[in-house]
């Protein structure tokens, strides 16, 4: 298995080399012959996709086969690991998850060269391009990060099992996302690096890429959010973000690709931001393989890293030819992409997508920069400084609150220019509502459980909780009455009834009613944020009988016992949970034992609501005294964060869905020009 899985990993090495040489052969010549040439080059790319695959595929065969003559296999699987783990070997470990990145990247270029007919010309640059990321990891693969590599000496009669804090279900998913968001990147940027180089005419390489780029962001914010969740339910810290580098090496491409889907739209619209455009989808893919190298060269500590390792240089190195790549390219043909008109008011559509790029650009420098500074810390003073949450936090929550005014107020701004008169109109009410909500939640006195009635107003964190509510309140008034608005308007041309009007509107443009859907999720996420403000903990030794109170929860310790697992061993605490004088739940974190890595592992009990989850830990016993310690936290509104994701990713697939045809009515004269039946096609986000 071993011969063939390396033999593979080398044709495939070699079918995507062909590919990129024979492609840019055939795109410099001029000769008769440089199509025929291009199209083997194009079909030796497809091949590339059957040659990783069944090298991925042997791997995962050697897994289930417990083939411990790999040394990949020997260090990341044992006999008795569940096969949903067996399987995840794949990407568990360093070698694997750079063969499931080749693989993905495959995928995609695979259905790239698949619709070649779009535009010949177009895409036989971006296959070319897609290609030589192909020859980067596959050199990888093939000199550098082995996954076929053999164990010398006499081999041990079992594997030493995958790291516990990798065992827990969602790590079946969570990677498998994360990585359809990084490697899917590399498509939007081959199309916009091949047409800079090409100097593609007008904007369909971006109506090409539109649906490329949201399926990845899609697929990124699931990855980066079922980190989160796996984070909260696995570590046992209480926590969901930490702002360990790993997790900011996820966010940071999320912010520019998300930055990138607004402002493309000005291009698309206006035909502005042309250099601006160009230079984040550049960044957003250089921010991917940057992610890619922090886990795996060693650079910074974190618990999601794989072990320290060499193949930082080559990252370093491919990082640095792809910047210079291109910035050649933008050097030469910088006049191609300027603009075809200004900035006309501060009180328009254009205005509002900018200042939303500034702020998530803001965002990602300083993630980038608190991830980088005690490796920049290090060489200055020969010493590492290492920044904590507080610094992140002081910059990136008043940055949140502003995108989330931007939020609110985007929608109600027209292109060009938007009068004053248009934007008291509609800004009156939903403004309204956000205040009443406000004065709502400080008037509500504690005793009523209102979470801001008497708060002391010199923590920075209560006030910036309820602006978020406010802001978030706003957001949602204005997207409702957009959507209203609208319907109101067909109703009245059609006589249907406001929901099917509605749901016909959404119909009508789903890209801007997606991205509306998009931005309801998002509001529902940041009303999750809020709750961190209000967590509260308690930590005790807890032997039969003993109740530890928090909040309005009491939890009396019942039972302590032992399970044995095929693959690991539990002590598990037996708690009840009183609420209100009546018991409610009963709830059983676990501490694990894993014998084949010889690792500890604590598993949370959680029990979630609508309004807070009672988050508890079994800590294991005192040593001094050989009593059980539990560890309870109240987290209110955790569960929003989750509800808002998936809405999130019902706006992404409705915004990708084909426009239904257009209502056969004309809109009345009396119809303020906002509110129009035919708006403009503008993305998710607008």
């Amino acid at each position: 298995m071993a011969e063939l899985g390396s033999f593979v990993l080398l044709l495939a090495l070699a079918l995507s080399g062909y590919s990129f040489l024979a492609g840019l052969v055939a795109l410099v010549i001029k000769h008769p012959g440089a199509d025929r040439l291009g199209e083997t080059a194009r079909r030796a790319g497809v091949a590339t996709f059957g040659a990783v695959f069944l090298g991925a595929l042997v791997l995962v065969v050697s897994a289930f086969r417990n083939d411990f003559s790999l040394a990949y296999i020997l260090h990341h699987s044992n006999r008795d690991l569940p096969w949903p783990y067996k399987f995840a070997t794949l990407w568990s470990g360093q070698e694997g998850s750079l063969l499931f990145w080749s693989l993905l990247l495959s995928t995609y270029g695979l259905v790239l060269r698949l619709r070649h007919k779009t535009d010949e010309r177009l895409f036989a640059h971006a296959s070319v391009i897609i290609a030589v990321v192909q020859v980067f990891f596959f050199l990888l693969l093939n000199f550098a990060a082995k996954p076929f590599a053999l164990m010398q000496g006499q081999l041990p009669a079992d594997g030493n099992g995958l790291t516990p804090l990798l065992q827990y279900p969602e790590m079946v998913i969570h990677p498998p996302m994360l990585y359809l968001g990084y490697v899917g990147f590399t498509v939007p940027f081959a199309f916009a690096l091949a047409a800079l180089a090409m100097k593609y005419p007008g904007e369909k390489w971006i109506h090409i890429t539109r649906r490329w780029t949201m399926v990845t962001w899609g697929f990124l914010t699931c990855g980066v959010f079922l980190g989160m969740h796996w984070a909260y339910n696995v570590l046992g810290w209480g926590g969901y973000w930490g702002w360990d580098p790993v997790e900011n090496a996820s966010v940071m491409p999320w912010f520019t690709g998300t930055a990138f889907l607004h402002s493309v739209m000005m291009q698309e619209k206006r035909g502005m931001l042309k250099t601006w455009n160009m230079w984040l989808i550049f960044s957003t893919f250089m921010l991917a393989i940057f992610g890619t190298f922090l886990t795996r060269s060693g650079v910074v500590n974190s618990v999601h890293a794989f072990a320290q390792s060499s193949i930082g240089d080559w990252f370093v190195t491919f990082l640095s030819i792809t910047l210079a790549v291109c910035v050649y390219f933008y050097w030469k043909n910088r006049a191609h992409l300027r603009g075809e008109h200004k900035l006309e008011s501060l009180i328009s559509r254009e205005s509002s997508f900018l200042f939303n790029n500034l702020l998530l650009l803001l965002a990602c420098f300083t993630v980038l920069w608190g991830t980088l500074f005690p490796v920049l810390s290090e060489w200055i003073q020969g010493h590492k400084v290492t920044v904590g949450p507080p610094f992140f936090n002081k910059v990136s929550i008043p940055v949140a609150l502003l995108l989330l005014l931007l939020t609110a107020v985007g929608p109600l701004l027209a292109w060009r220019k938007t009068s004053l008169e248009s934007l008291k109109r509609n800004f009156l009410w939903p403004s309204i509502g956000a205040l009443a909500i406000g004065i709502f939640l400080v008037a509500t006195p504690p005793s009523w459980g209102g979470p801001f009635g008497l708060r002391p107003w010199n923590d920075v964190s209560y006030f910036y909780s309820l602006m978020a509510i406010m802001l978030s309140a706003l957001v949602a008034f204005t997207v409702v009455s957009e959507f209203v608005r609208g319907g109101r308007v067909i109703s009245g041309h059609t006589g249907e009834g406001l929901a099917s009007s509605i749901v016909h509107l959404a119909r009508r443009n789903t890209r801007r009613y997606g991205g509306y859907i998009v931005h309801l999720g998002v509001i529902i996420v940041f009303i999750g944020f809020t709750g961190s403000a209000f967590n509260r903990e308690a930590e005790k030794e807890m032997g039969y009988g003993d109740k530890l109170d928090i909040g309005a929860y009491s939890i009396v310790g019942r039972s302590y016992t032992q399970e044995e697992h095929p693959n690991y061993t539990a002590d598990l605490a037996i708690l009840q949970v009183f609420k209100g004088g009546k018991q409610i739940d009963m709830l059983y974190p676990e501490s694990r034992f894993y014998p084949a890595s010889g690792e500890q592992q604590h598993m949370p009990a959680v029990r979630s609501t609508a309004k807070e989850d009672l988050y508890l830990v079994y800590e294991g016993q005192n040593p001094d005294t050989g009593r059980p310690i539990i560890k309870a936290h109240l987290n209110p509104l955790v569960s929003w964060i989750w509800t808002g994701v998936l809405v999130m990713v019902f706006g992404t697939i409705t915004a990708m869905v084909p426009n239904a045809a257009p209502v056969r009515a004309s809109v009345r004269a009396s119809v303020p020009a906002d509110i129009r039946v035919h708006p403009a096609p503008v993305g998710a986000g607008d």
